[in-house]
Protein backbone atom coordinates (compact mmCIF):
# COMPACT_ATOMS: atom_id res chain seq x y z
CA UNK A 1 0.00 0.00 0.00
CA UNK A 2 2.86 2.36 0.81
CA UNK A 3 4.53 1.61 -2.53
CA UNK A 4 1.27 2.28 -4.38
CA UNK A 5 0.75 5.52 -2.46
CA UNK A 6 4.18 6.99 -3.17
CA UNK A 7 4.27 5.83 -6.81
CA UNK A 8 0.83 7.36 -7.43
CA UNK A 9 2.78 10.25 -8.95
CA UNK A 10 3.66 8.00 -11.91
CA UNK A 11 0.34 6.25 -12.41
CA UNK A 12 0.14 7.49 -15.99
CA UNK A 13 3.31 5.56 -16.85
CA UNK A 14 1.80 2.29 -15.60
CA UNK A 15 -1.43 2.79 -17.54
CA UNK A 16 0.43 3.80 -20.72
CA UNK A 17 2.66 0.73 -20.46
CA UNK A 18 -0.41 -1.47 -20.07
CA UNK A 19 -2.09 0.22 -23.04
CA UNK A 20 0.96 -0.42 -25.22
CA UNK A 21 0.74 -4.12 -24.41
CA UNK A 22 -3.05 -4.59 -24.44
CA UNK A 23 -4.15 -1.88 -26.92
CA UNK A 24 -6.99 -1.12 -24.51
CA UNK A 25 -7.18 1.63 -21.93
CA UNK A 26 -7.85 0.47 -18.37
CA UNK A 27 -6.82 2.36 -15.25
CA UNK A 28 -4.74 -0.54 -13.98
CA UNK A 29 -2.98 1.55 -11.38
CA UNK A 30 -6.28 2.29 -9.64
CA UNK A 31 -7.05 -1.44 -9.67
CA UNK A 32 -3.75 -2.13 -7.90
CA UNK A 33 -4.38 0.72 -5.47
CA UNK A 34 -7.86 -0.52 -4.58
CA UNK A 35 -6.67 -4.11 -4.04
CA UNK A 36 -3.82 -2.82 -1.86
CA UNK A 37 -6.22 -0.66 0.16
CA UNK A 38 -8.61 -3.58 0.73
CA UNK A 39 -5.79 -5.88 1.84
CA UNK A 40 -4.38 -3.18 4.12
CA UNK A 41 -7.73 -2.54 5.81
CA UNK A 42 -8.32 -6.27 6.19
CA UNK A 43 -4.92 -6.87 7.81
CA UNK A 44 -5.28 -3.86 10.11
CA UNK A 45 -8.70 -5.03 11.30
CA UNK A 46 -7.35 -8.55 11.84
CA UNK A 47 -4.45 -7.11 13.84
CA UNK A 48 -6.83 -4.98 15.88
CA UNK A 49 -9.02 -7.98 16.76
CA UNK A 50 -5.89 -9.96 17.64
CA UNK A 51 -4.79 -7.23 20.05
CA UNK A 52 -8.24 -7.26 21.65
CA UNK A 53 -7.95 -11.04 22.08
CA UNK A 54 -4.53 -10.61 23.69
CA UNK A 55 -5.91 -7.95 26.03
CA UNK A 56 -8.70 -10.33 27.05
CA UNK A 57 -6.18 -13.17 27.40
CA UNK A 58 -8.06 -15.28 24.90
CA UNK A 59 -6.26 -17.78 22.64
CA UNK A 60 -5.42 -16.63 19.12
CA UNK A 61 -7.10 -19.24 16.95
CA UNK A 62 -6.93 -18.08 13.31
CA UNK A 63 -9.77 -19.36 11.12
CA UNK A 64 -8.71 -21.20 7.98
CA UNK A 65 -10.37 -18.54 5.77
CA UNK A 66 -8.13 -15.89 7.29
CA UNK A 67 -5.13 -18.06 6.52
CA UNK A 68 -6.27 -18.29 2.90
CA UNK A 69 -6.83 -14.53 2.62
CA UNK A 70 -3.48 -13.74 4.24
CA UNK A 71 -1.81 -16.19 1.88
CA UNK A 72 -3.42 -14.42 -1.10
CA UNK A 73 -2.20 -11.13 0.33
CA UNK A 74 1.36 -12.40 0.55
CA UNK A 75 1.09 -13.71 -3.02
CA UNK A 76 -0.22 -10.33 -4.25
CA UNK A 77 2.66 -8.50 -2.56
CA UNK A 78 5.23 -10.94 -4.00
CA UNK A 79 3.82 -10.56 -7.52
CA UNK A 80 3.67 -6.78 -7.14
CA UNK A 81 7.29 -6.51 -6.02
CA UNK A 82 8.40 -8.89 -8.77
CA UNK A 83 6.42 -6.92 -11.36
CA UNK A 84 8.01 -3.63 -10.31
CA UNK A 85 11.46 -5.18 -10.31
CA UNK A 86 11.02 -6.65 -13.80
CA UNK A 87 8.92 -4.08 -15.66
CA UNK A 88 9.05 -0.86 -13.65
CA UNK A 89 12.46 -0.91 -12.00
CA UNK A 90 12.94 2.84 -12.43
CA UNK A 91 10.27 3.39 -9.76
CA UNK A 92 12.27 1.90 -6.88
CA UNK A 93 14.24 5.14 -6.25
CA UNK A 94 11.01 6.90 -5.27
CA UNK A 95 10.81 4.77 -2.11
CA UNK A 96 13.95 6.24 -0.46
CA UNK A 97 12.88 9.68 -1.71
CA UNK A 98 9.54 9.31 0.06
CA UNK A 99 11.25 8.11 3.23
CA UNK A 100 13.55 11.11 3.08
CA UNK A 101 10.59 13.46 2.67
CA UNK A 102 8.38 11.88 5.31
CA UNK A 103 11.05 10.53 7.67
CA UNK A 104 10.33 12.97 10.52
CA UNK A 105 6.60 12.28 10.41
CA UNK A 106 7.06 8.51 10.12
CA UNK A 107 9.26 8.65 13.22
CA UNK A 108 6.54 10.50 15.12
CA UNK A 109 4.04 7.81 14.10
CA UNK A 110 6.46 5.03 15.07
CA UNK A 111 6.85 6.52 18.57
CA UNK A 112 3.07 6.60 18.95
CA UNK A 113 2.69 3.00 17.76
CA UNK A 114 5.48 1.82 20.06
CA UNK A 115 3.85 3.52 23.02
CA UNK A 116 0.46 1.94 22.33
CA UNK A 117 1.90 -1.54 21.81
CA UNK A 118 4.14 -1.41 24.85
CA UNK A 119 1.24 -2.55 27.04
CA UNK A 120 1.11 -5.91 25.22
CA UNK A 121 4.89 -6.26 25.37
CA UNK A 122 4.88 -5.66 29.13
CA UNK A 123 2.14 -8.28 29.57
CA UNK A 124 4.26 -10.85 27.77
CA UNK A 125 7.34 -9.81 29.74
CA UNK A 126 5.65 -10.30 33.11
CA UNK A 127 4.44 -13.81 32.36
CA UNK A 128 7.64 -14.95 30.60
CA UNK A 129 10.33 -16.99 32.30
CA UNK A 130 14.13 -17.07 32.11
CA UNK A 131 15.64 -16.66 28.64
CA UNK A 132 12.32 -15.63 27.08
CA UNK A 133 12.05 -12.74 29.50
CA UNK A 134 15.58 -11.59 28.68
CA UNK A 135 14.92 -11.89 24.92
CA UNK A 136 11.70 -9.83 25.11
CA UNK A 137 13.49 -7.13 27.10
CA UNK A 138 16.46 -6.94 24.73
CA UNK A 139 14.34 -6.80 21.58
CA UNK A 140 12.01 -4.16 23.02
CA UNK A 141 14.85 -1.96 24.28
CA UNK A 142 16.73 -2.25 20.97
CA UNK A 143 13.68 -1.36 18.89
CA UNK A 144 12.78 1.50 21.24
CA UNK A 145 16.25 3.01 21.08
CA UNK A 146 16.28 2.74 17.29
CA UNK A 147 12.93 4.54 17.02
CA UNK A 148 13.73 7.18 19.63
CA UNK A 149 17.16 8.03 18.22
CA UNK A 150 16.62 7.67 14.45
CA UNK A 151 16.14 11.47 14.02
CA UNK A 152 19.92 11.68 14.52
CA UNK A 153 20.35 10.13 11.06
CA UNK A 154 17.20 11.48 9.35
CA UNK A 155 18.19 14.12 6.81
CA UNK A 156 15.19 15.74 5.17
CA UNK A 157 15.73 18.76 2.89
CA UNK A 158 12.51 20.25 4.25
CA UNK A 159 13.89 20.51 7.78
CA UNK A 160 15.19 23.97 6.97
CA UNK A 161 14.92 27.57 8.14
CA UNK A 162 12.57 29.77 6.12
CA UNK A 163 15.34 32.18 5.18
CA UNK A 164 17.29 29.28 3.64
CA UNK A 165 14.36 27.95 1.60
CA UNK A 166 15.14 28.11 -2.16
CA UNK A 167 12.86 29.89 -4.62
CA UNK A 168 9.75 27.96 -5.60
CA UNK A 169 10.38 25.84 -8.73
CA UNK A 170 8.79 27.12 -11.92
CA UNK A 171 6.08 25.00 -13.51
CA UNK A 172 6.31 23.50 -16.99
CA UNK A 173 3.07 22.14 -18.44
CA UNK A 174 3.56 18.48 -19.44
CA UNK A 175 1.70 18.27 -22.76
CA UNK A 176 -0.21 21.29 -21.49
CA UNK A 177 -2.51 20.60 -18.56
CA UNK A 178 -3.55 16.97 -19.22
CA UNK A 179 -5.59 16.70 -16.03
CA UNK A 180 -7.82 19.54 -17.23
CA UNK A 181 -7.96 18.88 -20.98
CA UNK A 182 -6.85 16.29 -23.58
CA UNK A 183 -3.05 16.18 -23.72
CA UNK A 184 -1.18 17.92 -26.53
CA UNK A 185 -4.20 19.95 -27.67
CA UNK A 186 -4.62 23.70 -27.83
CA UNK A 187 -7.21 23.52 -25.04
CA UNK A 188 -4.66 21.78 -22.85
CA UNK A 189 -1.97 24.40 -23.46
CA UNK A 190 -4.45 27.22 -22.90
CA UNK A 191 -5.51 25.68 -19.58
CA UNK A 192 -1.86 25.48 -18.53
CA UNK A 193 -1.45 29.22 -19.15
CA UNK A 194 -4.09 29.83 -16.47
CA UNK A 195 -1.92 27.77 -14.07
CA UNK A 196 0.97 30.18 -14.53
CA UNK A 197 3.34 27.82 -16.34
CA UNK A 198 6.55 29.32 -17.67
CA UNK A 199 6.98 26.75 -20.44
CA UNK A 200 5.05 24.28 -22.58
CA UNK A 201 6.44 20.73 -22.77
CA UNK A 202 5.36 18.67 -25.76
CA UNK A 203 6.39 16.05 -28.32
CA UNK A 204 6.97 16.78 -32.00
CA UNK A 205 6.64 14.41 -34.97
CA UNK A 206 6.72 14.94 -38.73
CA UNK A 207 3.73 14.10 -40.90
CA UNK A 208 3.75 12.56 -44.36
CA UNK A 209 3.99 16.04 -45.91
CA UNK A 210 6.89 16.88 -43.54
CA UNK A 211 4.97 19.22 -41.27
CA UNK A 212 5.78 19.16 -37.53
CA UNK A 213 2.78 18.31 -35.32
CA UNK A 214 2.21 17.47 -31.65
CA UNK A 215 1.78 13.85 -30.52
CA UNK A 216 3.44 11.81 -27.80
CA UNK A 217 2.81 8.19 -28.86
CA UNK A 218 5.13 7.33 -31.73
CA UNK A 219 5.23 3.54 -32.06
CA UNK A 220 2.77 0.78 -32.99
CA UNK A 221 -0.63 2.34 -33.82
CA UNK A 222 0.56 5.66 -32.45
CA UNK A 223 -2.85 7.35 -32.89
CA UNK A 224 -4.88 4.66 -31.15
CA UNK A 225 -4.79 5.99 -27.57
CA UNK A 226 -5.59 9.67 -28.08
CA UNK A 227 -7.68 9.87 -31.27
CA UNK A 228 -10.65 8.24 -32.98
CA UNK A 229 -8.45 6.82 -35.75
CA UNK A 230 -10.25 3.44 -35.63
CA UNK A 231 -13.55 5.13 -36.43
CA UNK A 232 -12.08 7.36 -39.13
CA UNK A 233 -9.91 4.70 -40.78
CA UNK A 234 -11.39 1.35 -39.64
CA UNK A 235 -9.49 -0.74 -42.17
CA UNK A 236 -6.07 0.87 -41.83
CA UNK A 237 -3.23 0.61 -39.35
CA UNK A 238 -0.78 3.48 -38.94
CA UNK A 239 2.45 2.64 -37.19
CA UNK A 240 4.22 5.98 -37.47
CA UNK A 241 3.65 9.62 -38.27
CA UNK A 242 4.69 9.46 -41.94
CA UNK A 243 1.56 7.51 -42.89
CA UNK A 244 -0.73 10.57 -42.82
CA UNK A 245 -0.59 14.18 -43.95
CA UNK A 246 -1.24 17.01 -41.51
CA UNK A 247 -4.68 17.55 -43.05
CA UNK A 248 -5.57 13.90 -42.49
CA UNK A 249 -4.22 14.04 -38.94
CA UNK A 250 -6.25 17.14 -38.14
CA UNK A 251 -9.41 15.45 -39.41
CA UNK A 252 -9.19 13.14 -36.36
CA UNK A 253 -10.88 13.91 -33.06
CA UNK A 254 -8.22 14.28 -30.33
CA UNK A 255 -10.53 14.95 -27.38
CA UNK A 256 -13.32 12.37 -27.12
CA UNK A 257 -10.91 9.77 -25.69
CA UNK A 258 -10.27 12.07 -22.72
CA UNK A 259 -13.95 12.24 -21.83
CA UNK A 260 -14.44 8.48 -22.28
CA UNK A 261 -11.39 7.16 -20.42
CA UNK A 262 -11.05 9.97 -17.83
CA UNK A 263 -7.32 9.13 -17.34
CA UNK A 264 -6.88 11.27 -14.20
CA UNK A 265 -10.42 11.06 -12.78
CA UNK A 266 -10.85 14.80 -13.33
CA UNK A 267 -13.54 14.99 -16.03
CA UNK A 268 -16.27 15.35 -13.40
CA UNK A 269 -14.69 18.65 -12.32
CA UNK A 270 -15.17 20.19 -15.78
CA UNK A 271 -18.17 22.32 -16.65
CA UNK A 272 -20.50 21.24 -19.45
CA UNK A 273 -19.00 23.90 -21.71
CA UNK A 274 -15.47 22.67 -20.95
CA UNK A 275 -16.50 19.08 -21.70
CA UNK A 276 -17.95 20.19 -25.02
CA UNK A 277 -14.74 22.04 -25.90
CA UNK A 278 -12.61 19.06 -24.85
CA UNK A 279 -14.64 16.73 -27.04
CA UNK A 280 -13.94 18.80 -30.16
CA UNK A 281 -10.14 19.06 -30.01
CA UNK A 282 -7.88 18.30 -32.95
CA UNK A 283 -4.15 17.57 -33.34
CA UNK A 284 -2.22 20.87 -33.37
CA UNK A 285 0.77 21.66 -35.53
CA UNK A 286 4.00 22.86 -33.94
CA UNK A 287 3.38 26.25 -35.56
CA UNK A 288 0.07 26.57 -33.68
CA UNK A 289 1.87 26.07 -30.38
CA UNK A 290 4.68 28.45 -31.27
CA UNK A 291 2.20 31.24 -32.02
CA UNK A 292 0.48 30.64 -28.67
CA UNK A 293 3.82 30.66 -26.84
CA UNK A 294 4.96 33.80 -28.67
CA UNK A 295 1.74 35.69 -27.86
CA UNK A 296 1.95 34.75 -24.15
CA UNK A 297 5.75 35.02 -23.73
CA UNK A 298 5.97 31.36 -22.67
CA UNK A 299 8.91 29.07 -23.41
CA UNK A 300 8.69 25.81 -25.37
CA UNK A 301 10.57 22.56 -24.71
CA UNK A 302 9.96 19.34 -26.61
CA UNK A 303 11.16 15.88 -27.51
CA UNK A 304 11.57 15.15 -31.21
CA UNK A 305 9.94 11.76 -31.87
CA UNK A 306 10.65 11.57 -35.62
CA UNK A 307 13.96 11.56 -37.52
CA UNK A 308 14.54 15.03 -38.94
CA UNK A 309 17.62 14.96 -41.20
CA UNK A 310 16.44 18.07 -43.06
CA UNK A 311 16.13 20.08 -39.81
CA UNK A 312 12.53 21.00 -40.62
CA UNK A 313 11.72 21.51 -36.93
CA UNK A 314 14.44 24.12 -36.38
CA UNK A 315 13.47 25.92 -39.59
CA UNK A 316 9.78 25.93 -38.57
CA UNK A 317 10.69 27.53 -35.24
CA UNK A 318 12.75 30.20 -36.98
CA UNK A 319 9.93 30.90 -39.46
CA UNK A 320 7.50 31.47 -36.57
CA UNK A 321 9.56 34.53 -35.47
CA UNK A 322 9.32 33.47 -31.84
CA UNK A 323 11.99 34.93 -29.56
CA UNK A 324 14.85 32.43 -29.68
CA UNK A 325 15.33 32.82 -25.93
CA UNK A 326 11.92 31.17 -25.42
CA UNK A 327 13.04 27.94 -27.10
CA UNK A 328 14.56 25.37 -24.74
CA UNK A 329 16.30 23.05 -27.19
CA UNK A 330 16.39 19.45 -25.91
CA UNK A 331 16.83 17.05 -28.91
CA UNK A 332 20.47 16.02 -29.11
CA UNK A 333 20.37 14.79 -32.72
CA UNK A 334 19.86 18.29 -34.20
CA UNK A 335 21.76 20.20 -31.50
CA UNK A 336 24.70 21.09 -33.73
CA UNK A 337 22.46 22.55 -36.44
CA UNK A 338 20.40 24.41 -33.84
CA UNK A 339 23.50 25.93 -32.23
CA UNK A 340 24.76 27.10 -35.62
CA UNK A 341 21.53 28.50 -37.07
CA UNK A 342 19.69 29.54 -33.89
CA UNK A 343 22.36 30.65 -31.39
CA UNK A 344 19.68 32.21 -29.20
CA UNK A 345 18.13 28.84 -28.31
CA UNK A 346 18.73 27.79 -24.71
CA UNK A 347 20.50 24.44 -24.86
CA UNK A 348 19.03 21.91 -22.42
CA UNK A 349 20.66 18.54 -21.77
CA UNK A 350 19.26 15.23 -20.55
CA UNK A 351 22.67 13.98 -19.49
CA UNK A 352 24.84 15.67 -16.86
CA UNK A 353 28.11 14.53 -18.41
CA UNK A 354 27.18 15.95 -21.82
CA UNK A 355 26.05 19.19 -20.19
CA UNK A 356 29.35 19.64 -18.36
CA UNK A 357 31.31 18.73 -21.49
CA UNK A 358 29.45 21.35 -23.55
CA UNK A 359 29.53 23.97 -20.79
CA UNK A 360 25.73 23.95 -20.47
CA UNK A 361 23.69 25.35 -17.58
CA UNK A 362 20.36 23.57 -18.02
CA UNK A 363 19.62 19.95 -17.12
CA UNK A 364 16.35 18.07 -17.77
CA UNK A 365 16.07 14.65 -16.08
CA UNK A 366 13.60 12.36 -14.32
CA UNK A 367 13.07 13.40 -10.70
CA UNK A 368 14.37 10.08 -9.34
CA UNK A 369 17.67 10.18 -11.24
CA UNK A 370 19.26 12.75 -8.91
CA UNK A 371 19.52 12.65 -5.13
CA UNK A 372 18.62 15.76 -3.14
CA UNK A 373 22.21 16.62 -2.30
CA UNK A 374 23.09 16.56 -6.00
CA UNK A 375 20.25 18.93 -6.82
CA UNK A 376 21.41 21.34 -4.13
CA UNK A 377 25.00 21.10 -5.38
CA UNK A 378 23.99 21.84 -8.99
CA UNK A 379 21.94 24.81 -7.84
CA UNK A 380 24.98 26.27 -6.09
CA UNK A 381 26.88 25.83 -9.36
CA UNK A 382 24.21 27.96 -11.13
CA UNK A 383 22.86 24.97 -13.04
CA UNK A 384 19.09 25.07 -13.57
CA UNK A 385 17.63 21.61 -12.98
CA UNK A 386 14.23 20.68 -14.41
CA UNK A 387 12.70 17.43 -13.11
CA UNK A 388 9.93 15.44 -14.74
CA UNK A 389 7.13 14.44 -14.20
CA UNK A 390 6.10 15.77 -10.77
CA UNK A 391 2.41 15.68 -9.86
CA UNK A 392 2.11 15.07 -6.11
CA UNK A 393 2.43 17.83 -3.52
CA UNK A 394 4.78 15.88 -1.24
CA UNK A 395 7.22 15.24 -4.09
CA UNK A 396 7.02 18.84 -5.28
CA UNK A 397 7.66 19.99 -1.70
CA UNK A 398 10.74 17.79 -1.40
CA UNK A 399 12.21 19.02 -4.70
CA UNK A 400 11.40 22.62 -3.76
CA UNK A 401 13.36 22.27 -0.52
CA UNK A 402 16.26 20.66 -2.41
CA UNK A 403 16.50 23.58 -4.84
CA UNK A 404 15.03 22.35 -8.15
CA UNK A 405 14.77 25.15 -10.69
CA UNK A 406 11.59 23.87 -12.32
CA UNK A 407 9.39 20.79 -12.64
CA UNK A 408 7.41 19.38 -15.53
CA UNK A 409 3.94 18.53 -14.26
CA UNK A 410 0.53 17.20 -15.22
CA UNK A 411 -0.98 18.93 -12.18
CA UNK A 412 -0.08 22.59 -12.59
CA UNK A 413 -3.47 23.57 -11.12
CA UNK A 414 -2.62 21.75 -7.87
CA UNK A 415 0.90 23.13 -7.47
CA UNK A 416 0.48 26.73 -8.56
CA UNK A 417 -1.18 27.92 -5.33
CA UNK A 418 1.38 26.41 -2.94
CA UNK A 419 3.03 29.17 -0.91
CA UNK A 420 5.40 26.98 1.10
CA UNK A 421 6.36 23.28 0.96
CA UNK A 422 3.89 21.03 2.76
CA UNK A 423 6.61 19.20 4.72
CA UNK A 424 8.49 22.28 5.92
CA UNK A 425 9.80 22.35 9.52
CA UNK A 426 12.51 24.47 11.05
CA UNK A 427 15.35 22.48 12.68
CA UNK A 428 14.58 23.97 16.10
CA UNK A 429 10.88 23.04 15.92
CA UNK A 430 11.75 19.53 14.74
CA UNK A 431 14.18 19.05 17.62
CA UNK A 432 11.63 20.29 20.20
CA UNK A 433 8.87 18.01 18.86
CA UNK A 434 11.24 15.04 18.69
CA UNK A 435 12.52 15.42 22.26
CA UNK A 436 9.11 16.15 23.80
CA UNK A 437 7.51 13.20 22.03
CA UNK A 438 10.28 10.79 23.04
CA UNK A 439 10.30 11.93 26.67
CA UNK A 440 6.50 11.72 26.90
CA UNK A 441 6.57 8.21 25.44
CA UNK A 442 9.27 7.02 27.85
CA UNK A 443 7.47 8.46 30.88
CA UNK A 444 4.17 6.92 29.82
CA UNK A 445 5.77 3.50 29.31
CA UNK A 446 7.53 3.66 32.69
CA UNK A 447 4.23 4.42 34.45
CA UNK A 448 2.49 1.67 32.47
CA UNK A 449 5.23 -0.85 33.28
CA UNK A 450 5.08 -0.09 37.03
CA UNK A 451 1.27 -0.30 37.04
CA UNK A 452 1.22 -3.64 35.20
CA UNK A 453 4.00 -5.02 37.39
CA UNK A 454 2.05 -4.21 40.56
CA UNK A 455 -1.13 -5.64 39.06
CA UNK A 456 0.66 -8.82 38.06
CA UNK A 457 2.27 -9.23 41.50
CA UNK A 458 -1.04 -8.69 43.32
CA UNK A 459 -2.79 -11.49 41.42
CA UNK A 460 -3.28 -14.73 43.46
CA UNK A 461 -0.87 -17.44 42.30
CA UNK A 462 -2.96 -20.42 43.36
CA UNK A 463 -5.42 -21.90 45.87
CA UNK A 464 -8.52 -20.97 43.95
CA UNK A 465 -10.42 -23.51 41.99
CA UNK A 466 -12.01 -22.91 38.67
CA UNK A 467 -15.57 -21.62 39.07
CA UNK A 468 -17.01 -24.31 36.86
CA UNK A 469 -15.18 -26.95 38.90
CA UNK A 470 -16.60 -25.58 42.16
CA UNK A 471 -20.11 -25.60 40.69
CA UNK A 472 -19.66 -29.23 39.68
CA UNK A 473 -18.52 -30.18 43.18
CA UNK A 474 -21.56 -28.55 44.75
CA UNK A 475 -24.09 -29.80 42.21
CA UNK A 476 -26.24 -32.55 43.68
CA UNK A 477 -26.75 -34.41 40.40
CA UNK A 478 -23.15 -34.44 39.14
CA UNK A 479 -20.30 -36.64 40.35
CA UNK A 480 -17.68 -34.99 42.50
CA UNK A 481 -14.45 -33.87 40.81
Amino acid sequence: MYICAVTFNDREDVNSEAFTALKRWVNWFMVLLIISAVLTCYCLLLLLFALVQVALREPLNLHCLHKVFLGLGVLFIALGVAGISCKWRMEWPIIPLSLQAMGPFLQFGAVGALTLLSSFVFQSFHVAKGASKFLIAMVFVTVSLAIFLCPLIIQSPCVINLEDLPEKPKLIGHRGAPMLAPENTMMSFNRSIACGVTAFETDVQLSKDRTPFLMHDNKGEFLLRTTNVKEKFPNDTFNNSTYLTLEELQSLNAGEWFLKTDPFQTVSHLSEEEKKTAGNQTIPSLLDLLHLAKNNNISVIFDLKSPDPDNITVNTILESKIDEGLVLWLPSAEREYAEKNAPGFIQVYSNESEMLEKGGRHLNVKYSSLDMDKISKLRKQNVTVNLWVVNERWLFSLLWCAGAGSVTTNACHLLTDMKTPDLLMTPSNYKIIWILLDVSSVLFMIVLYIFQRKTHCSCPRGGRKNTSVQEKENHPFLPKV
